[in-house]
């Protein structure tokens, strides 16, 4: 055995202080001093997503060619900068007005989280509380009835979430745009009808999201346009990003169409109003874009300085998944492959993991004459988005399809953990006292529970059979972290490998808690 210890004991760093010195160097206040948020370690990592763009922008235009749209344009958003953008067939038909990167389009639902973003800013800032009844901010929901007596009151976070017991309702919703405020509020004073009670289940609801708009608009005492124009659109140069058709230029404005009897029948766009909140919106790629990699820019949590509207913890609330949506065990990725995803509603946005735990978190538009999509994978940094001007043009399966393309091609993986150093310092630690758990009792680094778990002697007994099993230790490899304080390193020998995982306790220092030995088996 002391063989088994001796060649262990040459591949370690010594530690040159006591361990007792070495706990008290990651004391009090390293728990933001010290930390380092996840990084991508491809060096060529850019230079692989741009090789990839061709082969993407393939895809986009088959998709829109197969599918009869009139015209489309899509984008790609990597970091913090709209990486491509590019368009096909023509945003105006009869004028044969070429799409681009710069049209506008309508991107009806993709507007929604704009409004909570909005919700959010005022939220911070100790205007509104998520969990306010609604009536606080509009005063006629006060007298209306819901659907039981036991119904508790609709909060700004049911509207955010559609989960105020509103029916779903797209059609109805997609032809009220240019609806007035008076019109919603006599809507409210009339009795809405619900389909359930407040808080119990997702069912879609646009009438929602008007409310949102109204509550921004009363708060705010400007109309909801007004205040995302100057609070979101503004500070993040989207500049080119409006409400109301008519004050497009011509050569940018997408028009809508539907397919009927053998030809394109152009749409009638409706003007801005009350519930535009919901679905108003009219921009293009390259601004929406840098919406998107704002997004994005709030991953990983970090101490760096603020830039946004909002503060990006806010962001990243916007993205959890808050109602659930759906469970598909059936879907596949155009490619054919199975893999079931799970689907919530955060606020405004929609949030999917797949059974590869890749996160997906974005929303889908389609009014008449409009169908849009973003996601962004913030554990990879890269978004896509695609707006077409067919009614209600799927862009799901492109996206999934770019996306999926993308991360393969380009070997993408996502952000690494670097250690911190407190895991670093109780794996060098760990490594010391195997195998013969030598002084562990007097090491004061595990915590109270650690021992009346399970004994030094077996601990003991079962960690040297492992080590005779595995012979002469050949390596310790790198440590690889699940987060600050947990993670799992392996010891390779001439005949095998042993497994070690560890979780750390809450206290500061953190303390051993758990640590399993076990045998990695071929």
């Amino acid at each position: 055995m002391k063989k088994f210890f001796l060649a262990l004991s040459l591949l370690l760093t010594h530690l040159t202080y006591s361990q007792q010195k070495l706990n008290s160097e990651i004391a009090p206040a390293s728990s933001y001093k010290t930390y380092q948020p996840p990084i991508f370690t491809d060096p060529q990592r850019i230079a692989k997503i741009k090789a990839a763009i061709p082969t993407l922008e393939k895809i986009y235009k088959e998709y829109a060619g197969k599918n009869n749209y009139p015209g489309m344009a899509f984008g790609l958003v990597v970091d913090d900068q709209v990486l491509y953008s590019g368009g096909y067939g023509y945003t105006d038909v009869a004028n044969k007005t070429k799409a681009s990167g710069k049209s506008l389009f309508r991107i009806a639902s993709m507007s929604k989280s704009v409004t909570t973003m909005a919700i959010l800013k005022l939220r911070d800032e100790g205007k509104l509380r998520l969990d306010d009844p609604a009536y606080l901010y509009i005063p006629e929901l006060k007298l209306m009835p819901l659907l039981t007596s036991d119904a508790p009151a609709i909060t700004i976070r049911n509207l955010m979430t559609h989960s105020a017991g509103f029916p779903e309702d797209n059609p109805w919703g997609d032809r009220q745009l240019d609806g007035k405020d008076e019109e919603l509020l006599a809507l409210i004073k009339s009795g809405i009808s619900d389909s359930n009670v407040p808080g119990v289940q997702y069912e879609y609801s646009n009438l929602g999201f008007g409310m949102l708009g109204k509550i921004i608009g009363n708060i705010t005492k400007m109309p909801y346009q007004q205040y995302i124009n100057e609070n979101i659109f503004k500070p993040l140069g989207m500049d080119h990003t409006i409400w109301e058709y008519t004050k497009a230029p011509a050569d940018l404005l997408a028009h809508g169409y539907r397919w009927e009897e053998g030809k394109w029948k152009e749409e009638v766009l409706l003007h801005d109003g009350t519930y535009g909140a919901m679905g108003g919106i009219l921009t293009s790629i390259e601004d929406f874009g840098k919406y998107m990699a704002f997004h994005l820019s709030a991953w990983p949590a970090k101490n760096d300085k603020e830039t946004g509207p909002v503060k990006r913890s806010s962001v990243r609330e916007m993205q959890q998944p808050w109602t659930f949506n759906n469970l598909n065990s059936k879907f596949k990725y155009p490619n054919g492959r199975e893999c079931s995803l799970v689907s919530s509603y955060g606020y405004g946005l929609r949030t999917s993991r797949d059974c590869e735990d890749r996160i997906f978190t974005g929303h889908t538009g389609g009014l008449p004459g409009f169908g849009s999509q973003w996601w962004i994978m913030p554990e990879y940094g890269i978004g896509v988005i695609a707006n077409g001007n067919l009614t209600y043009a799927s862009m799901n399966n492109a996206n999934f399809a770019v996306m999926d393309t993308l991360i393969s091609l380009a070997g993408l993986k996502p952000r690494e953990l670097p250690v911190s150093p407190v895991l670093k310092l109780r794996k060098d630690q760990i490594v010391k006292l195997l195998p013969d758990w030598s002084n562990t009792e007097t090491s004061k680094i595990f915590a109270v529970n650690f021992f009346p778990d399970r004994s030094v002697e077996l601990r003991k007994k079962a960690s040297q059979a492992l080590f005779t099993k595995i012979g002469k230790v050949k390596k310790v490899t790198e440590l690889k972290p699940q987060n600050q304080l947990r993670g799992n390193f392996q010891i390779e020998g001439e005949n095998g490998v042993i497994d070690i995982y560890f979780t750390l306790t809450p206290e500061n220092p953190a303390l051993i808690q758990q640590l399993d030995v076990k045998e990695v088996l071929k």
